[in-house]
């Protein structure tokens, strides 16, 4: 059993999330050499890409992607700026994006401008010819950053010592998590989930085993026990920088859920107050969040669904109907912009975009196409065999319920 006390530490991916933020909705377009002014890690990039202007990167952008025709498929996050989804072949969350890299096997290169989790996962996903390249390789992801491989599997030993002869526990990861975690599940009989089937994978975890490790967003696991019936009570946080997560072995025995302590640095800044605010301000508002918000915020909501499911709903709306949501900013920013008919807007008053996603500037996206076009591959991605292996099974089973 691991006993030893860790020093408990905050990824630099949190402490960099409010660089961004400004009070007002707009995030203006500048130069590479303009946001680089701001005190977060950028990946080094040559002299010449840090002035040129948004034109310039456009006409240099569109000769790079014409000299490398259908060779190339550029993948953009709903969560990236306006400024890379003009550039993308498709846009979507994660996993919708590494099927649509999946299907693309002409494609030699896979340019995913999203955070590093997501380009492993196309990594998984796509063929062995192909190569999927991060334009920014500091564009990392909080959440995943709070759920290190050692720490997980030092975990997964304690629980199974803790366990054995108490029943079983099923891991399962949330899609946003370093492939190493997934690859973890597929080998001991768990399971990936995205934000649309959390509901169904976790019943599906729950006929295999009394007891299910969620990892890496306590709050997404949380709220979706919730729903299965599953009480406050039965539920356990798992902390890494304590012995047993700071748990006793009675508490992890009687467990129903043990939530990894992970959570989203954009979905925790969305409050209670927030939207008691947004419904005295606007008459008729419709309050929608992602249920990697906290408990507090999901309850306080209207409704709370996943990106997609966010999406959908506000396009498909009526004319004139309101929203206040409580998701990324960009994505906000371009349901607004879509539906100039409606009122949408962000339920927090500052705009914080996810500074990790913000950091894939077109001055990186060209930079690596351009590298493409001299025979450079920049910043590739790649998982070893083992873990794309272990990984696809996990994914596999997420994708075989129905």
């Amino acid at each position: 059993m691991t006993t030893r006390q860790k020093r408990p530490f905050v990824p630099i991916t949190e402490i960099e999330h409010a660089a961004f933020c400004k009070p007002e909705d707009e995030l203006p377009s500048k130069s590479l050499a303009e946001e680089i002014a701001i005190n977060v890690r950028w990946q080094k990039i040559p002299t010449e890409y840090l002035h040129y202007s948004a034109e310039q990167l456009d006409a240099k952008i569109a000769e790079a992607r014409r000299k490398l025709g259908a060779r190339v498929t550029i993948l953009g996050h709903h969560y990236q700026r306006e400024e890379i989804i003009k550039y993308a072949d498709f846009q979507g969350d994660s996993f919708l994006l590494s099927q649509e890299a999946a299907s693309r096997p002409d494609a030699e290169f896979i340019v995913f401008c999203g955070v590093h989790f997501m380009a492993e996962t196309a990594s998984i996903l796509s063929g062995q010819h192909q190569k999927v390249i991060l334009p920014n390789i500091t564009a990392g992801c909080s959440m995943a950053d709070m759920a290190p491989m050692e720490d997980v599997e030092d975990a997964w030993d304690d629980l199974i010592e803790v366990l054995d002869g108490y029943g079983g526990v099923t891991p399962v990861t949330y899609m946003n998590s370093i492939a190493g975690i997934k690859a973890l599940c597929g080998k001991n009989g768990g399971a990936v989930c995205t934000s649309s089937n959390a509901t169904r994978v976790l019943e599906w975890a729950f006929e295999q085993n009394d007891r299910v490790l969620f990892l890496p967003d306590q709050h997404l696991g949380r709220n979706t026990a919730l729903k299965l019936g599953i009480s406050l009570d039965q539920m356990v946080v798992w902390n890494p920088f304590k012995s047993l997560g700071g748990n006793t072995e009675d508490q992890l025995r009687s467990a129903k859920m043990i939530l990894w302590q992970g959570h989203c640095s954009v979905h925790t800044r969305f409050t209670v107050k927030q939207i008691e605010s947004a419904r005295e301000r606007i008459p008729g508002v419709k309050v929608l969040v992602h249920p990697e918000c906290p408990m507090e915020t999901v309850d306080a909501a209207d409704i709370n669904g996943s990106t997609e499911t966010i999406r959908a709903l506000i396009n498909d709306s009526p004319s004139g109907s309101a929203w206040a949501v409580g998701t990324e900013i960009s994505l906000v920013n371009r349901l607004a912009l879509n539906n100039p008919d409606k009122t949408v807007v962000c339920l927090d008053p500052v705009s914080c975009p996810c500074s990790t996603m913000y950091r894939i500037h077109p001055a990186y996206l060209l930079w690596v196409l351009e590298g493409l076009v001299e025979g450079e591959v920049i910043n590739e991605i790649s998982v070893t065999d083992e873990v794309r292996s272990d990984s696809m099974v996990a994914l596999e089973r997420m994708l075989a319920l129905k």
